[in-house]
């Protein structure tokens, strides 16, 4: 494949990447790393791997059908639809609040703002929609290149300027214990959204369906399964990275990782500032906001994207079309999220713990429907996954679901 075209196919796996990267990474892993050092890494990498058929099968539908995989799960059945409409409305807010929140928080220490989070999340919510009303996709899908550069960058650079002589001090340190309640519902939490939730699939194979109608020629699929590992690939080295950071810079001191969004981010800033350097606060500083602020305008324009086709399955008479459907629905995106970051302001890290608890209950139905999407009567043979690819997709949902039952079983009874 022609350098131009590999370059022209780049795009709806960084999307993902952006998406992912945000609050599963810059949250989640830094706080595994803080809390309980390298001991939770094999579970950061058993999640990547139990989850990447499911991932891997939202371009490989895209790329042979040209269409998202809302219209698989339309093939699949009724009660398809239905299950993903229910998962898609009872996490949105959460998801959207937790990601804004965590945005809003870095803005507010950075810039110094004597305003509530949930203001700022107001004013966070209003750009990233009116950066949808100019640019829509194509202005979407340019600036994410840039920002995971500058983020990746950032973060290695953080990573290996950390290393150093192990800190002598032991006391404070602590292991992961099965036998700590919070030490569990902190696990559930962060394989949650370890890389992401497995609904951001649908988001992917929407990207891609956006993204061939603004190229000339549709994205083949070599370009698109590229664009995916791309991304995939590097969310999970991202996130040892950020697992890492969190280990040599805070596990074993006094303080602790806080729940809240201003002061989280300002230990998340100062955390690369101390292993670098001063000098580098205003380039840590834009980067993570940079960071936090592409995932919210990915959440911001997947849901809307999301709920405009949904809406036209169950209501085929609906008198508005597809692009007034998207704008309306965004309006309801952002206004149900800020009533929620209303109720919940000062409790970033319950906003974040609920909306990871979520999708890791709800992780092994979403990646049925991919599995069936995939491998049903429909679909075009040739692009269908091999025997090995069966085999890996089904362990992984028997896996997730016995962990959904195990957490669920936890609940009622501890």
């Amino acid at each position: 494949m022609q350098t131009k075209k590999i370059f022209q196919a780049l795009g709806p796996g960084l999307l993902y990447a952006s998406a992912a990267i945000g609050v599963s990474h810059l949250v989640q892993s830094t706080r595994a790393g803080a809390d309980f050092g390298f001991d939770l890494l094999i579970f950061l990498l058993i999640a990547n791997v139990l989850k990447y058929p499911f991932f891997e099968f939202a371009p490989r539908y895209a790329g042979a059908t040209g269409q998202s995989l809302l219209k698989g799960y339309e093939k699949i059945g009724g009660w398809a639809m239905h299950v993903f409409t229910a998962i898609t409305v009872l996490t949105m807010f959460a998801i959207v609040a937790a990601v804004t929140m965590v945005t809003a928080g870095l803005v507010g220490y950075v810039f110094k703002l004597a305003l509530s989070p949930v203001y700022i999340s107001g004013i966070i919510l209003v750009v990233a929609a009116s950066i949808m009303i100019i640019g829509k996709y194509k202005l979407l899908d340019t600036v994410v290149k840039y920002i995971v550069v500058i983020l990746t960058v950032s973060t290695i650079f953080a990573v290996f300027s950390a290393l150093g002589p192990a800190s002598d001090e032991e006391v404070l340190k602590q292991n992961f214990d099965f036998a700590q309640r919070g030490h569990i519902l902190f696990l559930i939490a962060f394989f949650g959204w370890m890389p992401a939730p497995i609904d951001i699939s649908v988001w992917h194979s929407l990207w891609s369906e956006a993204k061939n109608k603004t190229v000339s020629e549709k994205i083949a699929m070599k370009g698109g399964m590229l664009d995916f590992k791309i991304g995939y690939i590097g969310t999970a080295i991202i996130a040892i990275f950020f697992l890492t950071l969190g280990t040599l810079v805070m596990y074993g001191s006094s303080e602790e990782l806080s729940g809240k969004g201003v002061l989280f981010s300002e230990q998340l800033v100062r955390m690369y500032t101390s292993s670098i350097g001063e000098w580098t606060y205003p380039i840590i500083a834009i980067a993570g906001i940079a960071t936090m602020l592409s995932t919210t305008l990915a959440v911001v324009d997947a849901y809307p994207r999301v709920l405009s086709p949904l809406t036209k399955y169950y209501f085929p008479k609906f008198s508005g079309n597809q692009n007034s459907l998207y704008w309306k629905w965004m309006a309801i995106t952002i206004l149900g999220s800020l009533i929620l970051m209303g109720y919940l302001s000062n409790t970033m890290a319950f906003m974040v713990d609920l909306a990871t608890t979520l999708s890791f209950i709800t992780a092994p139905i979403v990646a049925l429907l991919n599995h069936k999407a995939v491998t049903g009567k429909d679909f075009p043979q040739r692009y269908k996954p091999g025997k090995g690819m069966i085999i890996y997709s089904w362990t992984g949902i028997f896996i997730l679901s016995i962990f959904s039952l195990f957490y669920i079983v936890y609940v009622l009874i501890f």
